[in-house]
């Protein structure tokens, strides 16, 4: 499952099915998946500016309990 959806979008997957594949990119490709047995628990964000700024930021679920989350933020400078 993860393996297909790690692949996409790709227009040629999504031309072959629409009807079947649109509501499965619908459900899984969100921001933050709820299903029973799968779901979000890691959201990962980094930036870079133009003068190699780096920001990242990570928050992770505490023992799968979707009401606690912990976020932890780096940030450093890359070498040129």
């Amino acid at each position: 499952c993860t393996t297909f959806f790690s692949q996409l979008p790709d227009p040629a997957i999504e031309d072959q099915g629409k009807e079947y594949i649109r509501p499965i990119l619908n459900k899984y490709a969100a921001v933050c998946v709820r299903c029973p047995d799968y779901g979000t628990r890691t959201n990962t964000v980094v930036l870079i500016d133009s003068e190699g700024q780096v920001t990242f930021t990570e928050r992770n679920m505490i023992n799968a309990d979707v009401n606690q989350w912990k976020t932890s933020t780096y940030e450093f400078k890359l070498h040129s």
